[in-house]
């Protein structure tokens, strides 16, 4: 996206575990999972037959193109090699890596269909010390192409990340070392995991399809991500157009 964008100074990854200096290639905050607790996790989800992907700075680990995978690899179809979404897709993810020597995660996402096991992969998940959950009451919906027609993918959702990360606290690091007041932000999101950025943020900004509650703490609702919302706020708040 950084690429596609042409931003050359921040990136921010992992919903706010990692800072990226683009200039200096190199970065400059970060909040990772350990080896431990991601290897805990991939337990509890293996354990229960519980679909889950690993990401780390430069790849999404997954057993099979499902659920937010499978939109991935979707759009990846539609760009050049070098913009693309590195999937990993591999045998066993626990044991990739066990034996890949990575020590740096982003965060984990655990997907299902059904929101009784949705429900059932929270209560277990919660027991473990350490980490964040992502709370969503709802149903991610995307679509993808299958041929000439659109595909609908429906599922429950939970992204988990270290204790206390999230986009505004990466945000935050950025406003002192750049000294800009939060007032002078704005934050363009569309989903649970853009909350505390849309909340704190001098402008918050949502897209038309966001769900209810982030439509209730946006401070201004523009179109939906596939009729450029995000181009409606940027010339409406910024261009002032």
């Amino acid at each position: 996206m950084a690429v596609e964008l042409g931003v050359d100074n921040y990136l921010i990854s992992g919903n706010g575990s990692a800072v990226f200096d683009i200039k200096k290639q190199e970065i400059i905050y970060d909040r990772f999972l350990t080896k431990k607790q991601v290897l805990e996790i991939a337990d509890i989800c293996e354990q229960n037959s519980f679909f889950y992907n690993v990401y780390t700075e430069d790849e999404v680990i997954a057993s099979s193109l499902n659920y937010n995978v499978l939109f991935y690899h979707k759009e990846n179809l539609k760009k050049v090699e070098e913009k693309r979404t590195h999937i990993n897709v591999v045998q066993n993810i626990k044991e990739y890596i066990e034996q890949s020597g990575k020590e740096k995660f982003l965060k984990i996402t655990v997907c299902d269909e059904s929101q009784f096991i949705f429900n059932s992969i929270m209560r277990r998940l919660k027991g473990i010390d350490g980490i964040d959950l992502l709370e969503v009451e709802y149903m991610s919906r995307k679509k993808i192409k299958s041929g000439t027609e659109d595909v609908d993918i429906q599922y429950y959702y939970t992204e988990i990340t270290n204790k206390n990360v999230n986009k505004w606290s990466a945000i935050e690091y950025l406003l002192e070392k750049l000294k800009i007041e939060p007032n002078e932000v704005m934050a363009i999101g569309d989903n649970m995991n853009d909350k505390e950025m849309i909340k704190e943020s001098g402008l918050g900004v949502v897209m038309g399809n966001s769900n209810p509650h982030m439509k209730e703490i946006a401070d201004e609702i523009v179109a939906d991500n596939n009729s450029e919302g995000v181009l409606e706020a940027i010339n409406k708040f910024v261009l002032n157009r």
